[in-house]
């Protein structure tokens, strides 16, 4: 094609580009649904209210932190891990996506309401039109980045946990839950050995870093337990076996935690836990949760009747 071919009739070649319905560039196109051509009936057994519960929370917990380390992008130490980092956040949107339209196909009911004939998909709709108490994402994704030091260490505990999780998921009796997990585990492997390998780096880098990744460790300690406490669909998603009790699994990624801070030479942290029950999974947020919504969902509010 040549400058022949082309629409100039333009004072400018960038107001071509702004003809037409400007919301596609808000949203994109011809995104296809992502559970297109699977059968996403319920097994029998499993309570569907239960089951999109349970995706939503798993859902939740991968968008929220997709949101926070994508706000590493062109902030990260260097370029290769400006990509690393957006990869990563790349990967965990991209699960985030699957269990939310999981948890739509399961209940219908959770999809919030949108103006009549939005052409937003139900997965669109559950990140960008459910306000803050709807989110059962865990607090310790949704709070601010801090530095490098901050975000090793809280990626790194955040990949063993969810690591070990999708790998007792690949077994669970809802197939679609299963597909999801067997996908992830592949992907949350390298983040984990990533933030493995930085966790050993700037512990044994120089004084600085060092100190900045106990200190980024000491940070995030409190909020780690509530990735390990169970809630009631939790229990009942371990209990029609479609999903795990996240208690079950302390064991081995403390295992995995211990090894790093071993090998590390770093201290396990004497500090407590925040909190005596999972108040991220009721619905129950920190500060920090509204600023990132708002952040998130502006776009998608301000054009409900966009296109996808």
């Amino acid at each position: 094609m040549d400058s022949h071919d082309l629409d100039l009739d333009h004072d400018s070649v960038y107001e071509g580009l702004l003809g037409g319905d400007p919301s596609q560039w808000a949203f994109g196109t011809a995104f296809e649904d992502p559970l297109a051509g699977v059968d996403t009936t319920i097994p029998a057994g499993v309570d569907g209210a239960a089951l999109a519960a349970y995706c939503l929370m798993l859902g939740d917990d991968a968008l929220i932190y997709a949101h926070r380390l994508s706000e590493w992008t062109s902030n990260a130490p260097d370029l290769e891990d400006d990509i690393a980092l957006a990869n990563i956040a790349l990967d965990l949107l991209g699960q985030a996506r699957l269990l939310l339209a999981r948890a739509a196909a399961a209940d219908p009911r959770v999809i919030p309401k949108l103006p009549e004939g939005s052409p937003v998909p139900p997965e669109d709709a559950l990140a960008f039109f459910r306000d803050e108490p709807a989110f059962r994402n865990v607090r310790y994704v949704e709070a601010d980045n801090g530095d490098f030091g901050v975000t090793i260490a809280r990626l790194l505990l955040f990949a063993s946990h969810r690591l070990a999780l999708l790998q007792r998921l690949t077994t669970s009796v809802d197939p679609v839950l299963a597909a999801i997990a067997a996908k992830g585990v592949k992907e949350v492997t390298y983040h984990r050995d990533y933030a493995g390998r930085w966790f050993l780096t700037l512990a044994r880098g120089t004084d600085e870093s060092r100190r900045r990744l106990v200190a980024g460790l000491r940070t995030v300690w409190p909020m780690y337990a509530e990735l390990s406490r169970c809630s009631d669909v939790e229990s009942l998603a371990a209990a029609q076996a479609f999903g795990v009790d996240p208690s079950t699994l302390s064991d081995e990624v403390d295992a995995v935690i211990e090894h790093a801070l071993a090998t590390s030479g770093i201290e396990r942290p004497d500090v407590p836990p925040s909190g005596t029950r999972p108040l991220g999974r009721d619905g129950h947020h920190t500060e920090t949760m509204g600023h990132l919504l708002a952040e998130l969902q502006v776009v998608a509010r301000a054009h409900p009747m966009g296109k996808w």
